[in-house]
């Protein structure tokens, strides 16, 4: 069984900054894609950003230059560094850890709220 335990989430005020952690535990394939997804109230889920295994990053248009995505593979943990954030970024965030082995497993954290205010 796997596990995706979230934490860092809360109330800041615009400009300010986050750090979410989220700390996989069970048994996976090593190699994977570990990432951050956010759902605003009356939008769609979205991707923010997410790292491989080997490092490889990928970042929404909206929080380039602002957020930094990393990962310890020792803690089967990733990190979202969120800084200048703006009320716009406010949304539950979703860990997300994606396997591939032929097919696709994606397990999926509680999700915890990040809040900005102006």
């Amino acid at each position: 069984q796997v596990q995706l335990v979230e934490s860092g989430g809360g109330l800041v005020q615009a400009g300010g900054s986050l750090r979410l952690s989220c700390a996989a535990s069970g048994s996976f394939f090593r190699i994977n894609t570990m990432g951050w997804y956010r759902q605003a109230p009356g939008k769609q889920r979205e991707l923010v950003a997410d790292i491989t295994s080997g490092g490889s990053t990928n970042y929404a248009d909206s929080v380039k230059g602002r957020f930094t995505i990393s990962r310890d593979n020792a803690k089967n943990t990733v990190y979202l560094q969120m800084n200048s954030l703006k009320p716009e970024d406010t949304a539950a965030y979703t860990c997300n850890l994606r396997v591939l082995r032929g097919t696709t497993s994606d397990y999926w954290g509680q999700g915890t709220q990040v809040t900005v205010s102006s």
